[in-house]
């Protein structure tokens, strides 16, 4: 687009009466730029006292800038993580957990790879809070977390939906191999007691399985798998 009476001008021209206007003495000169300060557009003459300072100070200016984007970007990083974060356990919470399956059911769609979500619940947990106190509550679900984290790949994502119940995302998993991954995770949680204080106790544990369907809606297949663990938990009974 054409702006009425504008003016086109070298870039190099303009730089300089801006340095000018600075107080830096910049001469004029009809030749080349020579290569050792191509990148300014000056030439070896044109790089006075003034003119130097100048350009130290706006370097100085732009590496201040640099450092402080970078803090910038470390700070949004960690005020993420913290947002992603369940406020009790080193998982996901609800709404994070969701957005990495519904970025799995657009995987799935586009490349046609198998992944499966396994939902667990906690067996008992109102007794454990009531008989023991909301501390040793927290010590099961924080235990439930850590095992769940320390069995699973690192492409495979492990969140806490709320209460006792928590969910694990399985990438590259069709429902046989879900299967056999979520009773091997039970195992993991239910093998060893938990320890808080004088109270120990073993956890037990239900769990269903649900594969993900391409372009799948996450709410629907979480909770379809949360109905899978009460089948499977009523059968058990």
């Amino acid at each position: 687009m054409k702006i009425s009476g504008a003016r086109t001008e070298p870039f190099a021209a303009i730089r300089k009466r801006a340095l000018a206007r600075a107080g830096a003495q910049v001469a004029v000169r009809e030749t080349q730029t020579p290569d050792s300060a191509a990148f300014l557009g000056l030439s070896e003459a044109d790089l006075t006292p003034q003119v130097q300072e100048a350009l130290t100070t706006l370097m100085t200016e732009i590496d201040d800038l640099r450092g402080e984007v970078s803090r910038l970007k470390l700070r949004l990083n960690e005020a993420q993580m913290q947002a992603d974060q369940d406020v009790l356990t080193p998982v996901l919470n609800r709404r994070a957990f969701l957005r990495e399956m519904k970025r799995v059911a657009a995987f799935a769609q586009r490349y046609g790879s198998p992944a499966s979500v396994v939902f667990f619940d906690l067996d008992g947990f109102k007794n454990v809070n009531d008989r023991f106190g909301h501390a040793a509550g927290d010590a099961a679900l924080q235990a439930v977390a850590r095992r769940l984290l320390a069995n699973v790949r690192e492409s495979d994502v492990v969140g806490r939906m709320g209460g006792d119940e928590f969910a694990v995302l399985l990438a590259q998993a069709d429902k046989e191999t879900a299967l056999s991954k979520a009773a091997s995770l039970a195992a993991a949680i239910q093998d060893t007691p938990v320890e808080f204080g004088e109270w120990s106790a073993p956890l037990h544990i239900s769990w269903g399985v649900r594969e993900i369907a391409p372009g799948s809606d996450p709410e629907v297949a979480l909770a379809e798998a949360d109905a899978a663990m009460f089948v499977r938990k009523r059968k058990q009974a």
